[in-house]
């Protein structure tokens, strides 16, 4: 039995910067709150493939679990939890307002 389809945002690399970004219905940001939420799976099946043809301007496009609270996306996994704060090795960037 498959298992059923829960929320998911698309996060990738900006291929010049490196940061990661996510998408939203009309482009790209860095704001995890500002993603696009995909519920429906065949949906996301092509938005992936839309977001995985971008080769000028991402790398690395895959699906991340999240979960949605008051319209807002948080990760579901310490992964993408990290990624969204940023590196760590020392204040700078996103680390800087956390």
């Amino acid at each position: 039995m498959a298992k059923p389809f829960t929320p998911k945002v698309i996060t990738a690399n900006a291929l010049l910067e490196g940061d990661v970004i996510y998408q939203t219905a009309t482009g790209w940001t860095r704001d995890l709150a500002a993603a696009e939420v995909l519920t429906d799976e065949a949906d996301a099946d092509l938005r992936m493939i839309e977001a995985s043809a971008q080769i000028d301007s991402v790398v690395g496009v895959y699906l991340a679990d999240v979960a949605v609270e008051n319209n807002i996306p948080h990760p579901t996994h310490f992964r993408e939890d990290f990624r969204a704060k940023g590196p760590s090795n020392y204040a700078h960037g996103k680390q800087e307002t956390f």
